[in-house]
């Protein structure tokens, strides 16, 4: 059998004429077979009918085994030169003929130069499509992170809100003013916490020197 796959024809007929061939082949060979069974059966019936006759069936099924052997021979050369000449002359399509399909080739001729650039500038552009949908997806979870801390920051706005509101009420003043008031007081008491310190450095210093 043939090894080109003879891929265009089997596009124009539905099935590769290598599997036509073959089954042509295996058709006949089962034909082949069926009529040697009956040869053979029409052939005891004769010797059935001679008196007399020292041939057995077995020597009947030997003889048909060797011709049937003999004929298989003989095809497979005949099947192999009829093989060759269907697939060149009547399975096959001339190199100048184009399918209907295939048109659009002629009308648009690619090199096999332009073809591989046209196949990296795909290969580019999906790159490209993946990087963006990579990057995109990226936006939105940013952007469901955003929509969190803007949650937690407007609740710290109303806290805010609320606890000036409080401050008003009492008599206070304003946040602003109390909380700057809050920070100068602290900074002024670590700097009171750092001397009471270190005056507690000098005295076991000087406790342990006396």
């Amino acid at each position: 059998m043939s090894a080109d796959p003879m891929a265009y024809e089997a596009q124009f007929f539905g099935f590769t004429p290598q599997t036509c061939m073959l089954r042509i082949y295996l058709a006949f060979q089962d034909y082949l077979f069926e009529v040697m069974q009956v040869v053979e059966g029409v052939i005891l019936k004769k010797l059935d009918k001679m008196p007399g006759c020292k041939v057995s069936p077995s020597q009947v099924r030997k003889c048909t085994e060797q011709f049937l052997l003999f004929m298989r021979d003989r095809f497979d050369k005949l099947f192999g030169k009829m093989e060759e000449v269907l697939l060149q002359l009547v399975l096959s399509i001339p190199e100048n003929v184009l399918l209907p399909e295939d048109k659009v080739h002629e009308q648009f001729p690619y090199s096999p130069e332009q073809f591989q650039a046209l196949q990296e500038e795909i290969r580019q552009l999906q790159l490209q499509c993946r990087a963006e949908a990579a990057a995109e997806q990226a936006l939105r979870a940013e952007l469901e992170e955003q929509k969190v801390v803007k949650a937690e920051l407007e609740k710290i706005l109303q806290w805010f809100d609320d606890f000036e509101k409080i401050f008003r009420e009492q008599g206070i003043g304003s946040l602003r003013e109390s909380l700057a008031f809050l920070t100068q007081s602290s900074k002024k008491l670590q700097v009171v916490l750092k001397e009471v310190e270190q005056k507690s450095e000098k005295l076991k210093l000087r406790d342990k020197l006396m």
